[in-house]
């Protein structure tokens, strides 16, 4: 399993949060999302198919894009 932590600095709530959680746990492979509001990160545990990419990519399409 692998782990990756993303900024996003659009997160600014707990809604925001819970937004990135639904839509990446649809993600084929991605275990497990949690996100922190203060820090603007999620942290993420994914197995293949998921590659930071394609998260990267559900990110952007929910407008939660990741900071480069």
């Amino acid at each position: 399993m692998e782990k990756a932590t993303l900024s996003v600095p659009n997160i600014s709530c707990g809604h925001c949060v819970m937004a990135i959680q639904k839509a990446l746990q649809e993600t084929e492979g991605v275990q497990k999302v949690e996100g922190d509001p203060n820090t603007k990160e999620i942290q993420v545990e994914f197995d293949a198919p998921a590659t930071v990419d394609s998260i990267k990519a559900a990110l952007k399409e929910i407008n939660y894009p990741a900071a480069e």
